[in-house]
Order: C-alpha cells, then structure tokens, then sequence
C-alpha cells in the first residue's frame, strides 16, 4: 500500500502526457529491487502501451457490432457480423526500400534521436514481422522476424567504425570502448522494436490477453532445474542480497528471544501469594541454541545447479549455525567443507567443488544408496542428537540399490533429516525415482524447486 501511495503521489506533480516520465515516476516507486525492473517494463509497455486512432475506432466497431449481433437474434433482423478484426497497425509493405531503411536506423541511432528511433521500428516491424490480425502467435515469433532481415552485425560495426574515428585516441582501449557503444546502441534498437510489437498486439488482442502471454515470473520464482543461462545469471544475482536480508533477519529473531522455559521453582513460589495458584509464570533466561548442519548433495546432471544455489545460500548465512558441513556425490562421496572454510565467498568454493570435488567412483550416475553406505561408514559417528541431516536431490537412483536402512540409522542418530527434492511432486516416484523409499526416514520431505522456497526453509530451519 505505501508504495501505490507514492506512486499516486508521483504522478500528480508530473506530466502524464510524458510517457517515459511516467514510466520512470512508476518505476522509482513501485520498484524495489533492480532484477524486478525488467518485468516491470514488459507490464507497462503493455498496460500503457500507445494506441492508435485506428484501434480505438475498432474497439467502438466492435461494441456496435455485438450490440447489433444481439438485437438482430432479438428481433431476426439481418446485422453485420459481430468479432470483426482488428488492424495491427503492421504486416504491409514499408513505403522505404530496405537500403533506406538501415539509414534511417544508423542515423537515428548515431544522433540519440529517440523520435527517429521509434519510427524507424516501426517501419522495420512494418516492413519485416508480417503480422496477421488474430493470429495466436507469441511477440517473440515476430521479433526474431524482424531482427533476422534486418543486417544488425552491419550496424553494430558501422556504429563502433564510427565512434572509434572520433575517439581522441586510437589504442585498444579505445577500440573496445567503441565497440560497447555500439552494441549498446544496437541493444537500444532491439528493445524499441520489441515494444513496438508489444503495441500492435495488444491494439489486436487486449492488455489482459497479451499480459498471460508474456508474463515472466521473477528470478526468485524461476524454477532452478530449468532456467536457461540468462535465468541463471539473474538467479545467481539474487542469491546475494538474499542470503544477507535472511542473515539478518535470522539474527534479530534470534536477539528477540526473550524467555527461555518455564522456571517450575520460581513459578511455584511467585503462586504462594495467590493460595498456590500459578498466575504468574515465571520464566528462565534464554539459551538460544544453535543447529548443527550436514548437507549432502547430489551434484550430478540437472540438480546441480539446485545443490550449488543450496549450499551457497547455507554458507552465506552459516553464522547462523554453530557447525556446517558439507558432503557432495555421484556415485562417490567428498566432504567439500574446506573449501568454504579457504573462501571468503561462498560461490568461489562452488566453483572449486565443481573442479576438485572427487565424487566420481564408477560409472558417473547418481547412486544414493552407495552415497549413503559410503556417508554412514565416515562419518556416522559424527550425528549426534544436535545434528541436523539435510538431503539436496532428485532421489534418480539409476535403479541402484537405495540402501534405505542406511537413511534409517542416520535418522535414529540426528535430531532431523530434512530432503529438498527440486522436482515437481507430480515427478516422484515415476521412472527410476525412490522418494518413496526415503521418506518414511525422513522428518519432511519437501519440494523445493524455487529461491523462494529455498529461502523459506533455510530460514524455518535456522
């Protein structure tokens, strides 16, 4: 609420005919973390898209229509059919050759003329994305349309030719400035282009339509199993400001426990004033207690990047615990404590485990029931009743033996065995999945596929 109220607060001492005013008041305000901004430019683009005269026309047609439509089944008079589509404002041949074109764009694009700029797009989405009223295709079909006609390697190198000549300097310094201008530039010219095809879509089909279409969840909601390299950039961004927000607000619960457990002495003698009766509990001074963590992980195939975000995010806030350690495996098992105990920085020892990690003893594949016998033969002795045991992986056992016995003894050792399965429930227990085995020696098991969910139990835990 406080933020829809600055934001009202924005727009009324700017000016609301200046797009890219409000678009910069909203995002000021709305916004609060930096990888959120891209989702919130996609939202404004297309619940502020710019409408053309001719869509509004369209939209007053087929209201008239349908009222039409409705009175002629009425009455059983004749009408013009209801639904007509509306234009896209694109799919016609350009009035500029193509030579004229990538002019228009080179010059726009060396003079920062936003006008230029945006009418150049719209002549190359025009001229280039062929796009048809109603048809049920994603603005990503159109885009990749639209920049393979256009000689965007021409044009970056023009652009980066041009600001070298200028440059003071000729070095190779120089050189590579040049060079991140122009793709800056280019960068610049393929987000106008997308928002153009933004605007004649929704001008077609509606800004709640379009909106599911391109709706992007944001980083700490993608799932971690799938995310393409873009995704995992943004997920690895996120990590950081979120291990420390958890750090510290694990810290200040922790200072606010203020009572330890009833003090049966003192409460009992504190009743003596009310005939026996204990009104007044009284309480002992609190002696928070710190949990002992072993992590063990499947580092293998797809759940890799599930463990390496899970085990950065548990050393990043380990201050929270009074003792972490860590095991990875494959079909092979490594303690990899060492290297977060020789990092500063969590994801540097990530990145040594996924080099030095000696966790490959036979074929390759996942084998938790040999990771497990080769865990509880090293270090069994090691749980203890503060230990907390928690399992990072798929449970894709290859059809090895799952050795669940193992996990059995392990759990009558440790205070708890949590295991984080970053597969949807609906996977488990299909193909060569034995969650089901595990489980019962299990205190929960959880699906934990997200940041966000990652987030919620690591801070449940602590």
């Amino acid at each position: 609420m406080s933020e829809h109220v600055d934001a009202a607060r924005a727009i009324e001492v700017i000016d609301l005919g200046n797009r890219s005013m409000l678009r910069g008041s909203l995002a000021a305000t709305l916004v609060k973390d930096g990888d959120h901004l891209p989702v919130f430019y996609t939202a404004f683009d297309v619940f502020f898209a710019t409408r053309s005269f001719a869509s509004v026309e369209d939209l007053l047609n087929d209201a008239m229509n349908q009222e039409n439509s409705e009175m002629s089944r009425e009455g059983g008079a004749g009408a013009q059919a209801p639904g007509q589509t509306r234009g896209l404002g694109g799919g016609a041949s350009s009035s500029l050759s193509a030579q004229e074109l990538a002019e228009l764009l080179f010059r726009a694009l060396r003079d920062g003329n936003e006008e230029a700029l945006r009418e150049a797009a719209s002549e190359a989405v025009t001229r280039y994305a062929g796009m048809e009223p109603g048809r049920p295709v994603g603005g990503t079909y159109y885009l990749y349309r639209t920049l393979r006609s256009l000689d965007l390697d021409a044009l970056e190198q023009r652009l980066s030719q041009l600001s070298f000549d200028q440059s003071p300097t000729s070095d190779e310094l120089a050189q590579r400035i040049s060079r991140d201008d122009a793709h800056h530039l280019v960068e610049q010219l393929k987000a106008e282009i997308e928002r153009v095809i933004r605007e004649r879509l929704v001008d077609d089909r509606g800004a709640e339509a379009l909106a599911k279409s391109v709706r992007k969840p944001l980083p700490e909601d993608l799932d971690v199993m799938h995310a393409n390299r873009d995704e995992m950039a943004q997920l690895e961004r996120a990590l950081r400001p979120l291990s420390r927000k958890l750090a510290v607000r694990l810290a200040r619960k922790r200072r606010r426990r203020h009572r330890g457990p009833v003090d049966m002495r003192q409460t009992v003698r504190r009743s003596l004033s009310t005939g026996g009766v204990p009104i007044d509990l009284r309480f002992k001074p609190p002696r928070p207690t710190k949990p002992e963590i072993m992590v063990v992980a499947d580092i293998s195939g797809s759940v890799a990047s599930f463990a390496r975000f899970t085990l950065h995010l548990v050393h990043a806030i380990s201050s929270q615990f009074s003792k972490v350690r860590s095991f990875v495996f494959v079909d092979g098992l490594d303690e990899v404590s060492r290297f977060f105990e020789e990092a500063d920085d969590p994801s540097d020892a990530v990145a040594r485990i996924n080099a030095e990690a000696d966790v490959i003893a036979f074929d390759g594949h996942s084998d938790y029931g040999r990771a497990l016998l080769n865990f509880h033969e090293r270090f069994a002795d090691d749980v203890t009743a503060r230990t907390t045991i928690l399992i990072l992986g798929d449970a894709r056992n290859n059809y090895h033996q799952a050795h669940a016995e193992v996990l059995a003894d392990l759990r009558y050792r440790a205070k708890a065995v949590y295991w984080l399965n970053p597969e949807p429930t609906s996977y488990w227990n299909s193909g060569d999945s034995i969650i089901n085995q595990y489980a019962p020696y299990c205190d929960r098991v959880i699906e934990c596929r997200t940041l966000r969910q990652l987030e919620a139990f690591v801070g449940e835990l602590a």
